[in-house]
């Protein structure tokens, strides 16, 4: 018995359809979704990448301040130790250098995909301050020790789960930076005031 000419209409157009919308999908929306997907995916490594170098600040940055570089006339200390201590530091100090320039080279990967105007302010604040504290002509051991101090409000703040990231948190940690910063200032401030002029 020949199809009833409607139900071979019906089947061509579901079939017409169903092809034009497989087609237009993978043309149309499928690239769009890879593109995007693929954007968000730089994100996440951008920050996880940004974790990993505050990480590894605090760490070089703690063993920098734990080993104290050994006196020269330190008799306990036998020359092979001290090298191996001074190697270590070397290292240590070029960790620090290394975590700070990436967070500098990749700020504008991080800063701008957080989502509020204070998230954003914490990170530029942050990492150009820490760039600033790698140039500066301190010794390893205080850079080390500011690093580290102003590292740790921020981790605090972007090491914490997503919903432990409150407003109360961010503005403590901002008032912690704040407050390191102008410390940093009247110290720099102190070693360029002139010497007073002798008597």
């Amino acid at each position: 018995m020949p199809a009833d000419p409607g139900v071979v209409e019906t089947v061509t157009i579901a079939l017409v359809t169903a092809l034009v919308t497989t087609v237009g999908t993978q043309w149309l929306v499928v690239p769009r979704l890879e593109a995007r997907k693929r954007r968000i995916l730089d994100v996440h490594q951008a920050r996880d990448q940004f974790l990993a170098e505050m990480r590894r600040i605090l760490g070089a940055g703690g063993r920098l301040q734990n080993f104290e570089a050994p006196a020269p006339d330190d008799p306990a200390c036998s020359p092979v130790m001290r090298e191996r201590i001074e190697a270590g530091r070397a290292r240590w100090v070029t960790q620090l250098e290394d975590a700070t320039e990436w967070l500098v080279d990749n700020v504008e990967l991080n800063a701008p995909s957080w989502p509020t105007e204070l998230l954003r302010d914490l990170i530029s604040t942050y990492v150009a301050q820490a760039w600033a504290v790698m140039l500066s002509e301190r010794q390893d051991t205080r850079k080390a020790e500011l690093l580290v101090a102003l590292t740790t409000p921020v981790w605090e703040v972007f090491g914490s789960r997503g919903w432990e990231r409150r407003p109360p948190d961010i503005a403590r940690a901002q008032r912690k930076l704040a407050a390191l910063i102008a410390e940093m200032a009247a110290e720099a401030d102190r070693r360029n005031a002139p010497a007073p002029a002798a008597a």
